[in-house]
This record gives C-alpha cells, structure tokens and sequence, in this order.
C-alpha cells in the first residue's frame, strides 16, 4: 500500500512565512534544459551563474555527440571496410574526461549529487538552512582547491611534453578539463551558498529547492 506525503500545510509553522519570499526557479525542477535557465541571483552573479550553465551545456553537448559519431564511425570502419580508427580509442578516453570533469559542475547546478542527508532530514528549518549554507561553502572551498592542485599537475604534464601516442597531441591537451571542472563545480558550491545566505528558503542549488514534490507517493 502507499500513503502519500503529509501535506505542506501541515509543515512546522515557520516554513510557510520563510519559504513565501523564496525565488521560484524559471525551470522546472525536473527540466534540466539549460537553454531555458535564468538565475535568481542578482546582477554579476546571475550572469555569471548563466554563463556556466551554458558552457556545462555546450561542453556536454559536443563531448557526447562527438563521443557517438566517433564510435559510429569506428563500428563502420571495422566491419564494413575492415579497418578500425586507430586513434578511436584515444579520443574516446579524452571526451570521457570532459564528460566526466563537465558533467560534474552540470550535476551540482541541478542538485543531482548524491546526499546523505540522514540527519540533516531530522533538524529544524533554521538549521538546515545554516547547514546548507556551511555545506556549501565547505564544499566549494575543498572543489577550488582540487582545481588549483589539478592546475598544477597539468602544468607539470605540460612541461614535460609528452605527446599521445595515436593522436599525436600534447598529453596535456586531455587533462585540462580536470582543473576546469573542478573550478566550474567550486564555482557553482558557491553560488550556492549566496543563494542560500539572500533567499529564505533553502536550496540545494541555485535553481533547485529542498524538499520532495508532495503530489509523489511514498512506498510503505
């Protein structure tokens, strides 16, 4: 049998006047078509939150459809004319990365990350709000520092000049989505923790609010 969720009007008496001044996103909360997003940051920080929801989306956008017509491409050289891309396996390896390295920064603007969120569940509306905020902040701060220490590596691989063996491109070349995801995903964290700190409500981005859709039905 299913029950479904308690109604929000039956929420803490605080929600209802904190939550009433909260910016809706543009967005559905299940629509994560970038193309239609519009930040609820003010000035500077809106645009900057809307250029990185571009750029996360043309990234993925090209690394994934590159990935498919190369493989296509690689299938239909190996079995109709009998000869595979040699350099198919190399160019893959460099679009997971960016996928990868991309995908992150994309998953965190719409609170996709897996949360363990067991007893932050169990605490006050005040609470969680200042928790939110410290989890963001903690969190971008730990990402921003990946980037810089992932900076770093590549530019030792890139002094070193070492080149891939199929596609003859500096090493480097493949590795430099790694300190720009983390930065585009630091970026994000950050943002987040503004959005959470100017807005009543709580939020898990800065397009995508705490809670559950209360039409979904719990399974007992």
């Amino acid at each position: 049998m299913s029950n479904p969720l308690p109604d929000p009007a039956e929420r803490p008496s605080d929600l209802p006047a904190l939550e009433a001044g909260a910016e809706m996103p543009s967005v559905g909360a299940d629509d994560i078509d970038d193309s239609a997003y519009r930040s609820g940051l003010p000035g500077p920080l809106g645009w900057l939150d809307q250029g990185i929801a571009r750029l996360e989306s043309v990234l993925l956008a090209l690394g994934v459809l590159a990935m498919a017509a190369n493989t296509c491409a690689n299938v239909v050289g190996r079995y109709v004319f009998g000869q595979s891309l040699y350099w198919s396996e190399e160019l893959n390896q460099a679009l997971i990365i960016l996928i990868t390295f991309a995908g992150i920064s994309y998953a965190a603007r719409h609170g996709r990350h897996i949360r363990m969120s067991a007893f932050f569940d169990m605490l006050p509306f005040r609470a969680r709000k200042l928790a939110m905020v410290l989890i963001s902040a903690i969190t971008a701060a730990l990402l921003l520092g990946l980037a810089w220490y992932a900076y770093q590596y590549v530019a030792t691989q890139a002094a070193r000049g070492r080149i891939m063996p199929a596609l003859r491109i500096p090493n480097w070349w493949i590795l430099v989505w790694v300190p720009l995801g983390f930065f585009l995903t630091g970026l994000q964290y950050a943002l987040t923790a503004i959005k959470n700190l100017i807005d009543p409500a709580i939020w898990l981005s800065t397009g995508t609010l705490e809670g559950y859709d209360d039409n979904r039905e719990e399974e007992v």
